[in-house]
């Protein structure tokens, strides 16, 4: 499984580069990227809570 983010749902909120910066990070369009794929550990818990607050649920683990 890999971490992404829809780049078409995604609307530049930034809640997951909140969540954790070294995880995300916002590009200079203002969109959500995905700095490490595949986090361990507390990085990968901060994946989990970021997929949840992001409001237009535009973070997933691909192949699930």
């Amino acid at each position: 499984m890999a971490l992404i983010i829809d780049t078409t749902r995604c609307q530049g909120h930034g809640r997951c580069a909140l969540i954790n910066p070294d995880l995300f990070e916002v590009d200079d369009d203002g969109f959500g990227v995905v700095l490490d794929p595949a986090p361990a550990g507390d990085a990968r818990a901060d994946a989990d809570r970021a997929i949840g607050n992001c409001p237009e649920q535009a973070i997933l683990w691909a192949g699930e």
